[in-house]
This record gives structure tokens, C-alpha cells and sequence, in this order.
């Protein structure tokens, strides 16, 4: 019988997480150059809802790509299975790449989305707790929500809370100094002659308060794109302000590895799912 429940379990998670739905983020797209009839589909922000039964938590799944493209699968859609297992539901961003062509103001463009997915999640459901997740730039993404919330870039008529609960930033690019950062990240977002006001806005190490939720990071020693400086920078910051926070390293492993190490058995999420569940 014990067996005949498991089995029932799997199939019962295998559908859920199959049958996610697709939903746009905004009726009229914000901060765009065209309406959402003329643009093409790569630049419509959406939501992938991976809605588990009774969850009573959540997370906003942010994938990578250098701001240059959107990492959806490794580190999108297998991160919303992974949190699905361990009773969590999920909402995969796919977020506008900032684009002058698209944009009237590109660098604010995917922090907008960011906003909107955690307003949408919100406005709909009434999970106790909702986090975020972001890989790589999507991390610098997560980040920029994480400490950027009541800096609103979208509608909130109903002054809906806009912060993470929780936020897992996993080889995250933090920082926009020229010695650690993703600089195809910093160009694609704020340009090759930044301002210095821009510069200071999203080198997120400097933007941490003692409003930043709880932070999990991950990164790899041997990350060549993304110097692990990022993240350690990022833990300082917390650790000075007294911010939760733990850091799983690895010695090898380079970047963009998702959920599997191929380097090291270790597994990043048990140890983070661990650590979720401590907190209080």
C-alpha cells in the first residue's frame, strides 16, 4: 500500500509539473517602445506557473544568460521541478532582455518584470512565504529585487509588498566594479559608459540594508565568468549589517552548472532545502 501512495505521489507531482501554465505578466507592457501586438514573442515578459496543491510556500525563478539571452531551461524549468519536490510551488520569469530598440529606459526594464512576477504571485495567492531564485544575471536580477523593492518601477496601486521572503543567489553577478564583474552583463544592462549613479544602483554589494531577506548563495571557486568575488562580497555585506545568510562553496565547477556539479557530488540544493526549512 506504501508503495501503491508513492507511486500515486510521483504521478500526482509529474502532472502538476507538466501541466504548468503560461500567463503574460501585464495587460500593457510598461517602460515599452511598441505595444505587446508588435512586439515579437522573445521580448513579451512571462510567467511559467509550476502550482503545486496546498503549497504554503513559494519562489520566483529567475534564470541567467548574461542579459543577453534567458537560460530557461537548466535554470529555469528544472529549478521549478526541483522546488515542486520539496513541496514548493514555482513561477518561472521569463524577463525582457534590456533593449534600447524595445525600451524606453533599458536597465530598469528587467527589474520591472522582476516586480511584476513577485506583484503577480502576491496579488493571486496567499503563500506564506515567497522567495526568489536567480542564476548568474539572473542572480544580479534576484539581487536587484532583493534590495530594490520599495524602489517601485511598476503600477502598485495597492501598495502589494514587493520583497522576497527568502532569496537563493546561485553564481551570482553582483557587483558592477570592472575587477569581478560579468562584463557582458554590466554592458548589456547599463551600456559601456555607465553613469556613475547607475554604477552604484546595481552593484548590489553596496545596495544591501537590513531589509534584505535571508540569503542563500552558491558559487564555485574556479568561475571563470562569474569571479566568486561576487558572492563574497555580497556575504560581507550581509554579514555586516547582520542579514541571515550562509554560502555553499565549491572548489571546482565553473560556471552555470544549474542544479548538477558534473565536478563535485555535492548538491548545492539539499543543502540549501536544509536551510529553508530553518528558517523562521
Amino acid at each position: 500500500m506504501k508503495f501503491i501512495y508513492s507511486i500515486l505521489f510521483v504521478v500526482l507531482l509529474n502532472y502538476y509539473t507538466l501541466a504548468q501554465e503560461k500567463v503574460a505578466l501585464y495587460a500593457e507592457i510598461p517602460n515599452a517602445t511598441k505595444s505587446a501586438e508588435d512586439l515579437e514573442e522573445e521580448n513579451i515578459p512571462v510567467l511559467y506557473k509550476y502550482e503545486l496543491p496546498s503549497a504554503k510556500q513559494a519562489v520566483l525563478v529567475i534564470p541567467g544568460g548574461g542579459y543577453s539571452h534567458v537560460a530557461i531551461n537548466h535554470e529555469g524549468h528544472e529549478i521549478a521541478k526541483a522546488f515542486n519536490e520539496e513541496g514548493y510551488s514555482a513561477f518561472v520569469l521569463y524577463y525582457r532582455l534590456p533593449k534600447d530598440e524595445y525600451m524606453e529606459i533599458r536597465k530598469i526594464g528587467p527589474l520591472q518584470d522582476a516586480q511584476r512576477g513577485m506583484q503577480y504571485i502576491r496579488e493571486h495567492y496567499d503563500f506564506d512565504k515567497i522567495g526568489v531564485i536567480g542564476f548568474s544575471a539572473g542572480g544580479h536580477l534576484a539581487s536587484s529585487l532583493s534590495n530594490h523593492f520599495d524602489d517601485v518601477k511598476i503600477e502598485n496601486q495597492h501598495a502589494i509588498d514587493l520583497a522576497p521572503d527568502f532569496s537563493v543567489l546561485v553564481y551570482p553577478v553582483i557587483s558592477m566594479d570592472d575587477e569581478i564583474t560579468h562584463k557582458g552583463s554590466k554592458k548589456n544592462l547599463i551600456g559601456e559608459q555607465p553613469h556613475s549613479d547607475d554604477l552604484l544602483y546595481f552593484s548590489l554589494e553596496k545596495q544591501v540594508s537590513t531589509k534584505t531577506p535571508p540569503t542563500f548563495l552558491v558559487h564555485a571557486e574556479d568561475d571563470k565568468a562569474v569571479p566568486v568575488a561576487n558572492a563574497l562580497r555580497y556575504k560581507e555585506a550581509l554579514d555586516r549589517v547582520g542579514v541571515i545568510n550562509d554560502m555553499f562553496i565549491y572548489n571546482t565547477g565553473g560556471h552555470g552548472f544549474g542544479l548538477h556539479n558534473k565536478t563535485d557530488a555535492r548538491k548545492w540544493s539539499e543543502v540549501m532545502f536544509t536551510w529553508l526549512k530553518d528558517l523562521k
